[in-house]
Formats: C-alpha cells, structure tokens, sequence
C-alpha cells in the first residue's frame, strides 16, 4: 500500500495516475479510480460493504489491480478499514488472491509537517532528497490519525503500520513554476520567452511570507495568468 501525502497544489494525483498508467498501461481493467469525495461525501450510513464488494470484484477479474483511493482526507473516518483484511498478512482473502495488488491513497493531510520539513531543509541549504523520511512518515501518520476529519482517523491500518510505502510531495519552488510556465507556452506553441517567464513567476504568491521560498498554488494558475504577460 502507497499512500501519498501532498498539499493541494502540488499535482499529487496526477502523478500517481501517470504512475499507475506507466504500471499497468491504459487498461481500465486493470486501473481502478475511487474518489472518495463523488462516492461518499461524508455520509455515515453507506455500507463498507459496497466498497469491499468493489475491490473484490476487481481482483477476481484482474488479479493485478491498481486502487487509487483519491481524497482520503474527505473519506468517512472508519470506511477505509473494510479494506483491511486485503492489506495483511495472508495472500488469499474471501476466496481472491490479491498478492499482486496494489493500492495508492491520496490525501492533503500532513501538508503542515511536509510544508515545515521543506522549510527546514531549505534553511539548511539542503536538497529534498535528504529528507529524513522515517521522521517524516512518523509525523504524517500521527496527523492523519489523530485528525478526526480524516478518512485514517483511528484507522487500525495506521495503528498494525499496514502502510509499506509513504511518497510525500513537497510544495513547489520558483524554479518549478518557471518550468511549468515553460511547458504551458510550448503547449501553446509559442517560443518559450525568459522575460513572460519571470514576469509570470513573480505573479505568483509565495510562503512562508519572509523568504518567500514555495508557490501558494503550485501551479495551478500558471495557465490562466499567461495571457496577461504576452
């Protein structure tokens, strides 16, 4: 199980879509999308058993799925432990095999501790890759599972560490939006120019408000804001 734990602007979802793809091809067999927020919007009285009934399904067509839990942090606290027995110990549960099966959750919770992480190593004149990662998914799971708005509240999959995997997305600097501004003009087909770049990325609003180091909104209006500087 991979869960990725990311603010909301920083593509997050869209990468663990690309990775699911690039696992499994375009097969919609094989990849299976579940957005916690369009499935359950927080209401108490829909049954675990219709998201069991869907993961098993899965897997007795297809023995190597991908579920890609989207929203966790919208997700009714208590629901996602249905999924449990799928995440133990023993390969076979309900008469499916599922040992080649592999599921992402995607949630913005831990967007405090990722966001004083990275300030952190910035100051420190660090790169992300030197993370300390066990420090890091320590802090996640202690903020999703304490957090009673969150889908991992209480959540026994966080208290037996059923989690093999924590991928955490870090906000986007100034050098990351200019490269997105980059790709937004060449998608455009217009020749990339350094002064729309610039004039682009300082439009921007950025945090923690001294250092100004990290995007507010990754880039999420890099599209929308071009136009007014060419």
């Amino acid at each position: 199980m991979i869960p990725t734990h990311a603010p909301a602007i920083t593509g997050a979802t869209q990468a663990a879509e690309s990775g699911y793809t690039l696992l499994c091809g375009n097969s919609s067999s094989t990849t299976s999308p579940w957005h916690s927020q369009a499935f359950f919007k927080k209401e108490k009285n829909l049954p675990q058993e219709n998201l069991r009934n869907w993961i098993q399904g899965n897997l007795t067509s297809c023995g190597r799925s991908v579920f890609l839990f989207d929203e966790m942090d919208k997700m009714y606290p208590g629901l996602i432990d249905v999924i449990k027995p799928f995440l133990g110990p023993s390969w076979v549960v309900f008469g499916t095999n599922y040992r080649k099966a592999i599921f992402i959750f995607i949630s913005n919770a831990g967007e405090e501790q990722i966001n004083q992480m990275a300030l952190e190593l910035w100051r420190a004149r660090k790169d992300p890759e030197e993370i300390n990662l066990p420090e890091l998914e320590s802090a996640i799971s202690k903020a999703v599972f304490e957090n009673p708005e969150n889908g991992f509240w209480k959540s026994e999959i966080i208290q037996e560490q059923l989690i093999d995997v924590f991928v955490p997305f870090f906000p986007l600097r100034r050098h990351h939006v200019k490269q997105c501004v980059v790709n937004e003009l060449a998608q455009l087909g217009l020749e990339e120019s350094p002064a729309v770049v610039q004039e682009v990325s300082d439009s921007i609003s950025y945090f923690p408000k001294e250092e100004q180091v990290f995007s507010s909104t990754g880039c999420k209006t890099v599209a929308s804001r071009i136009n007014f500087f060419l």
